[in-house]
């Protein structure tokens, strides 16, 4: 059986998803517990390559095992042997081609920015802190120039292995939540280049910061420059949140 699984965690102590030499990863975790439960050596393949300290409420992952026990009861079994930061919340049978990278419609992250006088600890692993009041409006207004099918070479990081740098953003929103002091940047696309959400979330804070015009993104893009765009934000302020498939 092809199995996909559907996994949460919180990235804060894991080097990413991706299983690495000598570095723990939730790949590793999972396939450890997966391993266990079935008594036999089980290897997954994850929908989106997550980088160290990112987080997902979202992830997919998809591995093929002979078992008797029930597809819906694997969640409850497998979470007992996973550490308290690791849970798998659904699993699904799909078709024997089914590919959980290939497959995929659209994926939706969300980037959390602390925007206060102070930092505050228990948001540290969660948010990245920006001092300065941001003009979320400004931000908002941004948001249409990213929106449809573009070359997005200017927030793609260097060392990325994509073939092409043409992305569809079909959805692009910032939020305020002002009883904590958090903006949330909700990005949903075809698929997103190597650090592309922390980039896409680096420039609109200078947008919010009045560093650059919000019609300044459009300039942004058509450089290919990635020199025009803002800086990297950092890992811990991302969520993967969901992972649509075409069927």
């Amino acid at each position: 059986m092809r199995i996909l699984l559907k996994v949460l965690y919180d990235g804060t102590n894991y080097f990413g998803w991706q299983r690495q030499n000598n570095f723990i990863t939730v790949q590793q975790k999972l396939e450890e517990a997966l391993s266990e439960l079935f008594k036999k050596s089980i290897v997954i393949r994850g929908a989106s390559r997550t980088d160290t300290g990112v987080h997902a409420l979202g992830q997919r992952a998809v591995f093929e095992v002979d078992t008797t026990i029930p597809v819906n009861k694997i969640p409850y079994a497998v979470n007992t042997m996973l550490p308290e930061d690791i849970r798998v919340t659904g699993a699904d049978l799909v078709n024997e081609d089914f590919h959980p990278q290939n497959s995929v419609y659209k994926k939706t992250y969300e980037y959390k920015i602390l925007n206060s006088e102070f930092p505050n600890p228990m948001l540290r692993n969660y948010t990245a802190f920006i001092h300065k009041k941001l003009n979320i409006e400004k931000m908002r207004e941004a948001c249409k120039y990213f929106l449809g099918e573009h070359d997005f070479k200017s927030f793609c990081a260097s060392g990325s292995t994509a073939k092409t740098t043409i992305r569809t953003i079909f959805d692009l929103t910032v939020s305020e939540k002002r009883s904590d002091d958090t903006i949330s940047i909700t990005v949903t696309g075809s698929g997103f280049l190597y650090n592309m959400v922390r980039i896409i979330a680096g420039t609109m804070v200078y947008v919010g910061e009045s560093k650059i015009k919000p019609d300044d993104i459009k300039d942004i893009i058509l450089s290919r420059n990635r020199e025009r765009a803002g800086k990297t934000l950092p890992p811990n302020g991302l969520t993967l949140l969901e992972i649509c498939y075409k069927n």
